[in-house]
């Protein structure tokens, strides 16, 4: 008798699991559900609620990722301040949940003061990358085909180093570091591993508004980091699959913006290019 061969893992039956959405799922599983499974019965979208610093991030991390595909004595030919300009409409006023002008002037700045310190320190900008290839879609590889789980994301900056091996770096705009707890980087360092050859040997956060230049953090043991980030993603499946994601606070500062929104208190304000209804309190 031939032995029965196992069918083949169908990856838009599975859960997928990111460093966004087990953030979410952490802080609170009711959040996870409105960002990340809910879809508005009206026209089957996901939404999401803007904010001003999600606008400012947004669009920084835009001018960033456009680099990297650029050889690197050209990355800086063009002044940063440019392309940060030329994105900005599209986050510019309500887009960016902005309710005054004097708000947005104010977000503009800093996000030119960012640039402007890459411009001034480019460090690892003007230096080799590594670009996943991955065609149109997210980066993303089985992290248990038996589970049924993907792991997804996109890793800000890949640095080429001079013994072959890569440096993975994240670019921060907020005003606060990351937590040490933070599976981030664990997540980083797996989709690394699993979708490109070289070693990474270094791992670092990039807090573009207070430094000018990254700050090189413990790299995670793989099998730690594929552990912690497979235990979160199974109780993210179970949660699917009993249909229970109650917040722990019965309404907390993470999952009451989203639940206004289903009240009707949220404005709906542009669609994104994945089709998730972006809108603003």
């Amino acid at each position: 008798m031939e032995p029965v061969s196992k069918p083949k893992p169908d990856k838009f039956k599975a859960v997928w699991a990111s460093h966004s959405s087990i953030s979410d799922f952490l802080k609170c599983p009711r959040l996870y559900y409105l960002r990340n499974v809910y879809k508005d019965p009206r026209n089957n979208h996901k939404f999401t609620v803007m904010t001003p610093a999600l606008a400012l991030g947004g669009v920084v991390h835009e001018v960033i990722e456009s680099l990297s595909t650029l050889p690197s004595e050209d990355r800086l030919s063009i002044h940063l301040h440019q392309r940060f300009e030329t994105l900005w409409p599209k986050v510019t006023g309500e887009l960016g949940g902005f309710k005054t002008h004097e708000e947005e002037q104010l977000a503009k700045e800093r996000g030119k003061r960012m640039l402007q310190r890459i411009m001034d320190h480019p460090g690892p900008i003007t230096r080799k990358a590594v670009k996943i290839k991955t065609g149109d879609g997210l980066p993303f590889y089985w992290l248990s085909e038996e589970e049924n789980i993907i792991l997804c994301g996109k890793i800000d900056w890949i640095e080429y180093l001079d013994d072959g091996s890569v440096h993975i770096i994240d670019f921060k705009t907020g005003k606060h570091e990351e937590d040490g707890e933070s599976l981030q980087l664990p997540i980083y360092a797996l989709l690394s591993k699993n979708m490109q050859k070289r070693v990474v040997s270094k791992a670092s956060y990039w807090y573009l508004d207070q430094h000018d230049e990254s700050k090189e953090v413990t790299l995670p043991d793989v099998v730690d980091a594929y552990n912690k980030v497979f235990e979160v993603a199974k109780r993210m499946k179970l949660a699917r699959q009993i249909n229970h994601f109650k917040c722990p606070k019965d309404g907390c500062f993470a999952c009451r913006p989203f639940e206004r929104v289903l009240k009707g208190e949220g404005k709906l304000v542009s669609v994104s290019s994945y089709g998730q209804d972006i809108y603003i309190l």
